[in-house]
Protein backbone atom coordinates (compact mmCIF):
# COMPACT_ATOMS: atom_id res chain seq x y z
CA UNK A 1 0.00 0.00 0.00
CA UNK A 2 0.95 3.03 -0.67
CA UNK A 3 1.42 6.12 1.92
CA UNK A 4 -0.43 9.00 1.14
CA UNK A 5 1.24 12.33 0.93
CA UNK A 6 2.17 14.89 3.27
CA UNK A 7 -0.54 17.02 1.87
CA UNK A 8 -3.46 14.31 1.78
CA UNK A 9 -2.57 13.38 5.61
CA UNK A 10 -3.04 17.47 6.49
CA UNK A 11 -5.61 17.88 4.23
CA UNK A 12 -7.35 15.26 5.95
CA UNK A 13 -6.33 15.90 9.69
CA UNK A 14 -7.57 19.82 8.73
CA UNK A 15 -10.90 18.49 7.75
CA UNK A 16 -11.25 16.52 10.82
CA UNK A 17 -10.30 19.06 13.38
CA UNK A 18 -13.05 21.41 11.92
CA UNK A 19 -15.39 18.59 12.55
CA UNK A 20 -14.47 17.32 16.15
CA UNK A 21 -13.52 19.15 19.82
CA UNK A 22 -13.13 22.37 18.30
CA UNK A 23 -16.97 22.63 16.63
CA UNK A 24 -18.04 21.78 20.27
CA UNK A 25 -18.55 17.97 19.54
CA UNK A 26 -18.78 15.95 22.54
CA UNK A 27 -18.51 13.02 21.05
CA UNK A 28 -19.71 9.70 22.25
CA UNK A 29 -19.38 8.46 25.55
CA UNK A 30 -17.45 5.33 26.42
CA UNK A 31 -17.41 2.38 29.25
CA UNK A 32 -14.23 3.78 30.41
CA UNK A 33 -15.16 7.47 31.30
CA UNK A 34 -13.73 8.68 28.22
CA UNK A 35 -15.20 10.33 24.96
CA UNK A 36 -14.62 9.39 21.30
CA UNK A 37 -14.76 11.80 18.84
CA UNK A 38 -15.26 9.86 14.95
CA UNK A 39 -14.96 10.84 11.34
CA UNK A 40 -14.43 9.33 8.27
CA UNK A 41 -13.94 10.36 4.31
CA UNK A 42 -13.73 7.81 1.44
CA UNK A 43 -10.41 5.80 2.73
CA UNK A 44 -9.38 7.93 5.81
CA UNK A 45 -10.91 7.56 9.28
CA UNK A 46 -10.15 9.75 11.85
CA UNK A 47 -11.16 9.33 16.06
CA UNK A 48 -10.14 11.39 18.98
CA UNK A 49 -10.15 9.72 22.26
CA UNK A 50 -10.06 12.14 25.61
CA UNK A 51 -10.54 12.47 28.97
CA UNK A 52 -12.23 15.23 29.51
CA UNK A 53 -12.43 17.36 32.68
CA UNK A 54 -9.23 19.19 34.35
CA UNK A 55 -6.45 18.22 33.50
CA UNK A 56 -7.46 16.41 30.52
CA UNK A 57 -5.73 14.36 27.88
CA UNK A 58 -5.98 12.16 24.44
CA UNK A 59 -4.95 10.55 21.50
CA UNK A 60 -5.92 11.59 18.04
CA UNK A 61 -5.16 8.55 15.43
CA UNK A 62 -6.00 8.74 11.59
CA UNK A 63 -6.18 5.45 9.72
CA UNK A 64 -5.74 4.79 6.07
CA UNK A 65 -7.72 1.84 4.00
CA UNK A 66 -8.24 0.36 7.54
CA UNK A 67 -4.37 0.79 8.60
CA UNK A 68 -2.90 3.33 11.55
CA UNK A 69 -1.29 6.03 9.67
CA UNK A 70 -1.06 9.09 12.42
CA UNK A 71 -1.15 9.18 15.99
CA UNK A 72 -1.02 12.16 18.15
CA UNK A 73 -0.82 12.72 22.34
CA UNK A 74 -2.44 15.65 23.89
CA UNK A 75 -2.36 17.31 27.06
CA UNK A 76 -3.20 20.33 29.17
CA UNK A 77 -4.60 22.34 32.03
CA UNK A 78 -5.31 25.29 33.55
CA UNK A 79 -2.44 26.72 35.54
CA UNK A 80 -4.65 29.65 37.40
CA UNK A 81 -8.17 30.20 38.30
CA UNK A 82 -8.00 33.65 37.57
CA UNK A 83 -10.47 32.58 34.32
CA UNK A 84 -13.75 30.10 34.72
CA UNK A 85 -12.81 26.75 33.04
CA UNK A 86 -15.47 27.46 30.85
CA UNK A 87 -14.23 30.72 29.45
CA UNK A 88 -10.25 29.05 28.71
CA UNK A 89 -12.19 25.57 27.46
CA UNK A 90 -14.61 27.60 25.07
CA UNK A 91 -11.38 30.01 23.87
CA UNK A 92 -9.40 27.18 23.53
CA UNK A 93 -11.86 25.68 20.77
CA UNK A 94 -11.93 29.44 19.06
CA UNK A 95 -8.06 29.04 18.33
CA UNK A 96 -8.33 25.26 17.27
CA UNK A 97 -10.98 26.24 14.74
CA UNK A 98 -8.63 28.72 13.54
CA UNK A 99 -5.80 25.89 13.17
CA UNK A 100 -3.32 26.93 9.57
CA UNK A 101 -3.94 23.77 7.04
CA UNK A 102 -0.42 23.90 6.39
CA UNK A 103 0.46 22.77 10.34
CA UNK A 104 -2.80 21.35 11.75
CA UNK A 105 -1.65 19.61 14.79
CA UNK A 106 -3.74 22.38 17.38
CA UNK A 107 -4.43 25.94 16.85
CA UNK A 108 -2.24 28.61 14.69
CA UNK A 109 1.01 30.12 16.34
CA UNK A 110 -0.76 33.19 17.58
CA UNK A 111 -4.75 33.22 18.12
CA UNK A 112 -6.79 36.41 20.15
CA UNK A 113 -9.94 37.55 20.92
CA UNK A 114 -10.58 40.17 24.08
CA UNK A 115 -8.31 39.57 26.89
CA UNK A 116 -7.59 35.97 25.70
CA UNK A 117 -4.54 35.30 23.28
CA UNK A 118 -3.61 31.90 22.76
CA UNK A 119 0.06 31.16 21.83
CA UNK A 120 1.51 28.21 19.81
CA UNK A 121 5.23 26.59 19.25
CA UNK A 122 5.70 23.57 17.65
CA UNK A 123 8.57 22.18 15.76
CA UNK A 124 8.69 19.22 13.87
CA UNK A 125 6.29 18.40 10.74
CA UNK A 126 3.40 16.63 10.39
CA UNK A 127 5.51 13.05 9.91
CA UNK A 128 6.46 13.86 13.19
CA UNK A 129 6.14 16.67 15.35
CA UNK A 130 5.80 18.14 19.33
CA UNK A 131 4.76 21.16 20.31
CA UNK A 132 3.18 23.43 23.34
CA UNK A 133 0.14 25.71 23.84
CA UNK A 134 -0.25 28.43 26.09
CA UNK A 135 -3.42 31.05 26.80
CA UNK A 136 -2.85 34.12 28.53
CA UNK A 137 -5.57 36.17 30.16
CA UNK A 138 -4.15 40.38 29.91
CA UNK A 139 -0.82 38.24 29.74
CA UNK A 140 -0.99 36.24 32.65
CA UNK A 141 -0.51 32.56 31.65
CA UNK A 142 -4.57 30.69 32.50
CA UNK A 143 -3.51 27.02 30.49
CA UNK A 144 -0.49 25.29 29.07
CA UNK A 145 -1.05 22.54 27.22
CA UNK A 146 1.60 20.13 25.33
CA UNK A 147 1.33 17.56 22.17
CA UNK A 148 3.62 15.13 20.10
CA UNK A 149 2.92 12.98 17.16
CA UNK A 150 3.43 11.34 13.58
CA UNK A 151 3.80 8.66 11.77
CA UNK A 152 2.46 5.33 12.83
CA UNK A 153 3.37 1.15 11.76
CA UNK A 154 4.90 2.45 8.77
CA UNK A 155 7.48 -0.68 8.92
CA UNK A 156 6.31 -3.67 6.59
CA UNK A 157 6.19 -6.70 8.34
Amino acid sequence: MMRPSKSQLRNFLFCAHRYGYASGNRGTLQKDGSRTIAYSQGNWVYQDNYFGGEPFGGREAVFFKGKPLFLMAYYGATVSREVGLEDVYSFLRKALCASPKSDPYRGPKVFRLGNLAYKNRWSGDIFGFSGKESIYQNGRKVYAGHYSGGLVCQNRQ
